[in-house]
């Protein structure tokens, strides 16, 4: 399986030699915001809806200054905007409260905050921080299985077996030549296996 991953990296890091944070941000909190409003809600959307947001408040500290309501209206086309708006909120209060008003820079501290889980903070940690991180979704997660890189049974085990993979150096590129790479040809639904490089190479493996 090592061998397989090796051949997939190589042909990601064809397709996809470059790899731009897709959504918009200036710092480490826009970044957390953002992250934490793509959850069932495209990256397109976000980066639609964040510079209302972000005239509205780009820090903790004028971000708590705001109604939730406020927060709501702003991010209101972005999906579960009632819940997204009070996380918001309270995680710019955890930040000015137990942080100073910056965001830790380690995956546990930022757990503690409301809506952040693994995959949000380690979202972070790799694109800001530049810590070694693979943040798996459910669509990195699709992906793994179709390649027959993972048979885990949730994101979380095969976020373990793609750390095992890869070499750490590049775990914060493939991540996201993983993701680019699904939009563009391997997506959910109307996938088509002769369409898709890697899955066709995958099935003359098999």
């Amino acid at each position: 399986m090592k061998a397989r991953a090796e051949e997939i990296g190589k042909m990601l890091d064809e397709y996809y030699p470059e790899t731009p944070i897709p959504l918009q941000h200036k710092d480490a909190y826009t970044l957390l915001v953002a992250v934490l409003l793509s959850a069932q809600c495209t990256d397109k959307r976000v980066n639609m809806v964040t510079p209302d947001l972000f005239d509205l408040a780009d820090n903790p500290y004028d971000m708590v200054e705001r109604d939730v309501e406020e927060i709501e209206h702003a991010i209101r086309s972005c999906g579960l905007a009632p819940t997204k708006a009070k996380r918001i909120h309270r995680l710019s209060e955890m930040l000015i409260e137990d942080f100073d008003g910056e965001v830790p820079n380690t995956l546990s501290g930022m757990k503690k905050l409301p809506g952040v889980g693994q995959k949000t903070a380690s979202v972070v940690m790799c694109q800001w921080f530049g810590k070694p991180a693979f943040p798996v979704d459910t669509h990195i997660h699709r992906l793994a299985e179709r390649w027959g890189l993972s048979s885990g049974k949730n994101v979380k085990e095969t976020e373990k077996d793609l750390k095992e993979l890869f070499d750490k150096e590049v775990w914060n590129k493939r991540h996201l030549q993983i993701i680019f790479y699904g939009r563009e040809y391997c997506p959910a639904r109307g996938h088509v296996v002769d369409d898709c490089p890697i899955c066709s190479w995958v099935a003359e493996q098999s």
